[in-house]
């Protein structure tokens, strides 16, 4: 692996990581990729650091992979967690360990930051990412994700509680 540096992502990142997530999208039964949302979603966590982080893997100064992090609290665990939203390599890059490694400095970083667990939803014919996961620790849990979908209202982009 030639000068391979993953980092925090930035503004000018968005654009490519706009096009990992639509290729990212394009592959999950649950969801279609749209490349303003996933530019909006993306925004809005580097707007706002303690929404999360976004990693990216470069090699040779070219963006190959993301990982997505954001933050929340367990009251089960009591305290901060982390949810991992994204990770994507690009198709020509898989297979060459670069999963691993943004996989490997996400545990690092929610170690050092004092997380208390990392939680993950990946699709369920998706037998390759399951067995990728486990390798790395992560464990099927008995809980079931369920989802309500909220249309938002045309035009309102930020929640105001």
């Amino acid at each position: 692996m030639s000068d391979v540096v993953i980092e925090p992502a930035t503004f000018e990142d968005l654009d490519e990581l706009s096009v990992l997530l639509v290729e990212l999208f394009s592959e999950e039964s649950d969801f279609r990729p749209n490349k303003d949302k996933q530019l909006h979603a993306l925004r809005l966590i580097f707007e706002q650091p303690n929404r999360g982080r976004v990693f990216v893997l470069r090699q040779d100064r070219t963006i190959v992979g993301m990982i997505n992090l954001l933050f929340t609290i367990s009251t089960a665990e009591g305290g901060f967690v982390l949810l991992l939203e994204d990770l994507v390599i690009h198709k020509t890059f898989q297979g060459k360990g670069y999963g691993s490694l943004l996989l490997e400095h996400a545990i690092a970083f929610a170690k050092q930051k004092n997380f208390l667990r990392i939680t993950l939803l990946t699709d369920r014919p998706e037998l390759r990412s399951q067995h990728f996961f486990k390798r790395h620790g992560f464990f099927e849990s008995n809980m079931l994700p369920m989802r309500l979908l909220i249309s938002p209202d045309q035009g309102r982009s930020e929640i105001t509680l």
